[in-house]
C-alpha cells in the first residue's frame, strides 16, 4: 500500500512540474514574441496608461502634458497639447494606436520615466513619480509671433541662434492640432491621421526641416562664399553689364530676373541679386569646387538634427559630372534648376556666415530633468562644419549688409530695427514655371541682427501656390515677415 501511495505521490510530482514548466516557458522563452504579437495590446496599454512627463519651452511655458482622463474613459490619463497646433511640427503626438512623433518619439524615455536614473529607494519601489520633462530651445513667444505673421500663407520659419544652432522658433502653415490625434477614440484619431495623410500640403511633416524647396536667389550665398574662398573672385571682381549670357553647351541663354541688364563689382551684382555674373563664377569654378563649396556647408547631406527625419538639401547627385552639362552647373549657381534646400539648411548656412564661417549643429532640446527639477542631461553646441575662413565670413556679412542698405539692394528699406541696428540680408524668388507658363515662385529672405555681433537668424520661405505670391519677390513679401520677427527678438533676447 505504501509502494502505490509513493507511486501516485511521484506521479503527481511529476504532472505538476509538467504544468509549472508548460506555463514558466511562455513566458521565459518566448516573451518577446507574445509582446510583439499585435493582438497583445497588454503592455502597450500599461506603458500608455502612466503618467508622463511635460514638454516646457525655453521660456516656461507647457506645451504637452498629462492630465487625468474624463470621468468614463477606460484610461487613467490623457496626453494633451494646450497650444493645439502651435507646436505640433515639434512636439508631435503620444498615442496608443497609432505611435509617436518628434519629440515625444525621439524623447520617450525620458518623458515615459525610462531614462531617468534611480536617485533614491522611493525611486527604486515606485512611491514618486519617475517622469522626466523635456526643456526646448524654442521660445513661445517667439514661435506665436511666427505663426501670426506667416498666418494661413503656406510657408515656413525658421529661427536659430547662430552662436550656438539653438533653434529659437521653427512654424510652417499649414500644421495640425495633436490632440485630435491623441483621443483615447483610436478610430477617430486613426481617421484624422488618414485625413491629414491625404492632404497634399504634407502638414503632417514638419515642412521647416523635412521638406526641401528651390531656394532661387538665396543660394548666391554658397556661390558667392565658394568663389571668396577659392580666389576665383574678390569684391573688386567686375563682371559686364549685360541682360543675358550663353553658357557653353546650350542655345538657351540665362537671363536676369525680370529680363534688366545688370553688371559691376561683385558687392553691385550681389545686392542687385543679378543672375548671369553667378551663373558665370559656377562655370568658373568649374564642378568640383562648387559642389565642394555646397558639401563644406553640410549641403547634399541631412543635418545632425534632434528631431526625426530631417532631409538632405540637394545641390548635386553624388560623383555628378559637370564637362558635359556646363549648362546645368551655371543654372545651379543661382539657385535655379534642380537645386532644393530645406528652410532650416538656409538657416544653418546664414548661420554659418554671422558665426564667422562655423557651422553649429542644430538642436531644439536644450536639457531634460526629472520630476524634482534635477538636470539629467543638457545638449552642448558643437560645430558641425566649417564652411570659411572668418576673413570670408567677414566679407559674406559686408555683402549681405549691402543688401539692405546698398543702392537698389534687394532688401533696401526693408528693415527699420530700433537703435539704428543694422540687419545683413539675402533675398531669393525662386521662379517654377518653365518659360512662357503661368508665373509661379516661391518668396525668401533670411537675415541676421545685429549684422556685427549677429544675435538672430530668421529664414522666411512663402510657397509660391497662388498669384499673389508668385508675383511677388522676396524682398517684398518675405522681408515684412523677417523684419518683425527679428525687431522683436533684438528686442527680447
Amino acid at each position: 500500500m505504501n509502494r502505490r501511495i509513493g507511486q501516485l505521490a511521484i506521479g503527481l510530482m511529476v504532472c505538476y512540474l509538467a504544468l509549472f514548466v508548460s506555463l514558466q516557458i511562455p513566458q521565459m522563452f518566448r516573451t518577446k514574441q507574445l509582446n510583439a504579437n499585435p493582438s497583445n495590446t497588454r503592455q502597450v496599454e500599461q506603458v500608455f496608461d502612466k503618467p508622463r512627463g511635460n514638454i516646457i519651452t525655453a521660456d516656461g511655458v507647457v506645451i504637452a502634458r498629462t492630465v487625468p482622463a474624463k470621468p468614463g474613459d477606460r484610461f487613467k490619463y490623457q496626453r494633451e497639447y494646450p497650444a493645439g497646433e502651435l507646436f505640433a511640427n515639434i512636439t508631435g503626438y503620444f498615442t496608443l494606436a497609432n505611435g509617436a512623433s518628434q519629440v515625444e518619439r525621439v524623447f520617450n524615455d525620458t518623458l515615459s520615466g525610462k531614462g531617468i536614473p534611480l536617485r533614491n529607494l522611493g525611486d527604486l519601489v515606485g512611491r514618486t513619480d519617475p517622469t522626466g520633462d523635456v526643456y526646448l530651445t524654442i521660445r513661445a513667444d517667439y514661435q506665436r509671433l511666427a505663426a501670426k505673421l506667416l498666418g494661413k500663407r503656406e510657408g515656413s520659419i525658421v529661427m536659430m541662434d547662430p552662436r550656438s544652432g539653438a533653434i529659437l522658433a521653427m512654424y510652417s502653415w499649414p500644421t495640425y492640432d495633436p490632440n485630435l490625434i491623441a483621443t483615447h477614440n483610436s478610430k477617430e484619431a486613426t481617421k484624422q491621421l488618414e485625413k491629414l495623410f491625404a492632404d497634399k500640403r504634407k502638414p503632417l511633416l514638419a515642412n521647416a526641416y523635412q521638406e526641401r524647396y528651390m531656394p532661387g536667389s538665396t543660394f548666391k550665398l554658397i556661390t558667392t562664399s565658394t568663389a571668396l574662398t577659392t580666389g576665383v573672385a574678390s569684391p573688386e571682381t567686375l563682371f559686364a553689364e549685360e541682360r543675358e549670357y550663353l553658357p557653353p553647351q546650350t542655345t538657351d541663354p540665362i537671363e536676369n530676373y525680370g529680363g534688366k541688364s545688370c553688371g559691376g563689382d561683385l558687392r553691385e551684382v550681389f545686392r542687385r541679386s543679378c543672375n548671369t555674373p553667378f551663373a558665370r563664377l559656377a562655370v568658373l569654378l568649374g564642378g568640383d569646387r562648387f559642389v565642394q563649396g555646397a558639401n563644406d556647408f553640410g549641403l547634399n547631406e541631412a543635418p545632425p538634427f534632434d528631431l526625426p527625419s530631417p532631409a538632405a538639401s540637394f545641390v548635386s547627385d553624388s560623383g555628378e559630372r559637370f564637362e558635359d552639362q556646363v549648362p546645368v552647373l551655371a543654372q545651379r549657381g543661382f539657385g535655379a534648376e534642380n537645386v532644393q534646400l530645406t528652410p532650416l539648411a538656409l538657416a544653418m548656412v546664414t548661420a554659418t556666415i554671422a558665426n564667422g564661417g562655423n557651422e553649429m549643429a542644430p538642436y531644439v532640446v536644450g536639457r531634460t530633468t526629472d520630476r524634482n527639477g534635477t538636470s539629467v542631461t543638457t545638449t552642448k553646441p558643437k560645430v558641425w562644419k566649417v564652411a570659411m575662413t572668418k576673413s570670408v565670413a567677414d566679407t559674406m556679412v559686408d555683402l549681405m549688409i549691402g543688401v539692405v542698405k546698398g543702392p537698389n539692394g534687394t532688401a533696401q528699406g526693408r528693415f527699420s530695427l530700433s537703435n539704428g541696428i543694422q540687419v545683413a540680408a539675402k533675398t531669393g524668388t525662386a521662379q517654377l514655371n518653365p518659360k512662357g507658363q503661368e508665373q509661379r515662385s516661391h518668396a525668401w529672405i533670411t537675415a541676421f541682427a545685429p549684422a556685427k555681433a549677429p544675435q538672430v537668424v530668421v529664414t522666411v520661405m512663402l510657397k509660391g501656390v497662388n498669384a499673389v505670391i508668385s508675383a511677388g519677390t522676396g524682398g517684398r513679401l518675405a522681408g515684412p515677415i523677417a523684419n518683425q520677427l527679428l525687431s522683436y527678438a533684438v528686442l527680447n533676447p
